[in-house]
């Protein structure tokens, strides 16, 4: 049986908000426009398996250091909040190339852009393996951050530009779940490596590895056929950026990337440390293995852009930043029996959250998509900057529960834009 219209919200589409935009939908008709990229088509699989090793090879390189960086302490002699600054430094980088890749992308094109920044992050990586100084690998983390802005900045664009926008949700929730892969592959090698060998050959391991999904990103990614050049004039660059922030949903979502990278990178920072310390006591190998975690986000995030078509972006992203909120209470306990579901739920509420506010940018956008997609991302980067190194200070004064407080006032706050974010009208987007 056809699914019912709403002939109302047809006729009236101003009066649709966030929560029930799911309403108008092409998805059913006989005529949708083949240039588009849609599910069951070799091209759909090729675009999804080049933008998963886009998301694998982003997430391992970026969180490789967060497992070690108690060896870094050690190493270096380092405070927590100074050993979390090869992690801040590269995504502070990493917020400050989005202003750049974004746009750029906007004229000359966004594979070349991805592909680039993919084989220079993973050059930087191998570099940074061979440093002797902190100065040094703080040099290469801030590099590889700068190339990563690439592929952060336009992947999202891509997706938004060549996916038809009945699937975008969903393949969307498949980009991120490769980040979630990502994080897990990256802490699990430099965990694990870092304690039977050292920081080095496991930087050196993530880095080939990056390396490999590079070139398979080259060859399995479908040229653009949704691409049109823009103007890299910097009156135009302003024209646009005032633009993005004159809409009414774009600038509470540029907020909510901001919590929530900065409540994952903090909690996920300092919980190592917490790890290693009584009466956990565990060693650096099976904190590595914690990272499983991250695994909860392959089918979060997927499950969660589809959960959207049904009950609207604003309830989804609502639940998804509860189950945040839920996993962060269950890591006060201290049992892992307890704490481990704690991280899975939390790792699962953030990929979800982030699969549907990611999109939901792309949605909005009206014009100058990846610049909106660059905004988005230098708020979500600039949070784990920001909190991540902060985090340190709420853990040297205050202990798992001040890292935990710190955490959950952000949530909260991220639950108060998400509600005001499902009452906006939605954009009515008249695609074939």
């Amino acid at each position: 049986m056809a699914p019912a219209v709403n002939k109302s919200a047809a006729l009236h589409p101003e009066s649709l908000t966030e929560e029930n935009d799911s309403l108008v939908s092409p998805a059913n008709s006989p005529d949708i426009d083949k240039t588009y990229i849609v599910r069951g088509t070799r091209r759909f699989m090729h675009a999804t398996l080049a933008l998963f090793c886009a998301g694998l090879s982003t997430f391992a390189v970026l969180y490789c250091v967060q497992p070690i960086l108690p060896v870094f302490s050690q190493s270096f002699h380092l405070t927590p909040a100074q050993s979390s600054l090869s992690l801040s430094v590269t995504t502070a980088m990493m917020a400050l190339g989005l202003l750049v890749t974004g746009p750029l992308s906007d004229a000359i094109g966004r594979k070349s852009v991805m592909s680039v920044s993919l084989l220079l992050a993973a050059i930087f990586t191998l570099i940074c393996a061979t440093m002797n100084s902190w100065e040094g690998v703080l040099a290469m983390r801030a590099l590889t951050g700068l190339a990563l802005s690439g592929v952060a900045a336009v992947a999202m664009t891509w997706l938004s530009e060549e996916l038809h926008p009945v699937f975008l949700s969903f393949s969307m929730g498949l980009y991120i779940s490769g980040n979630s892969i990502g994080g897990l592959v990256g802490r699990l090698f430099t965990g694990m490596l870092a304690d039977h060998f050292s920081w080095k050959v496991s930087l050196f391991v993530v880095g080939l590895f990056a390396l490999t999904a590079a070139g398979l990103f080259f060859r399995l990614l479908p040229p653009s056929q949704h691409f049109r050049a823009g103007s890299l004039r910097p009156r135009k660059l302003l024209i646009n950026f005032m633009f993005q922030w004159r809409d009414s949903g774009l600038p509470m979502l540029f907020l909510v990337g901001f919590i929530l990278m900065g409540s994952f990178v903090t909690l996920f920072n300092y919980v190592s440390y917490r790890f290693l310390a009584a009466p956990f006591s565990l060693s650096q190998t099976v904190v590595g293995l914690l990272s499983v975690v991250y695994l909860t986000g392959t089918y979060s995030s997927p499950k969660a852009g589809m959960m959207t078509a049904r009950y609207g972006r604003g309830v989804v992203l609502m639940g998804s930043l509860l189950l945040m909120l839920t996993g962060l209470i269950a890591t006060q306990f201290t049992t892992l029996l307890l704490v481990l579901p704690g991280l899975m739920l939390f790792a699962a509420g953030f990929f979800a959250a982030h699969s549907v506010a990611s999109s939901w940018v792309g949605h909005r956008a009206r014009r100058a998509r990846g610049q909106a997609s660059s905004l988005y991302l230098f708020f979500y980067y600039l949070g784990s900057s920001v909190a991540g190194t902060l985090g340190g200070v709420f853990w040297h004064g205050y202990g798992w529960a001040g890292v935990s407080a710190f955490i959950a006032v952000m949530l909260l706050g991220g639950l108060v834009l998400a509600n005001q974010l499902r009452q906006i009208p939605v954009l009515v987007k008249k695609v074939r």
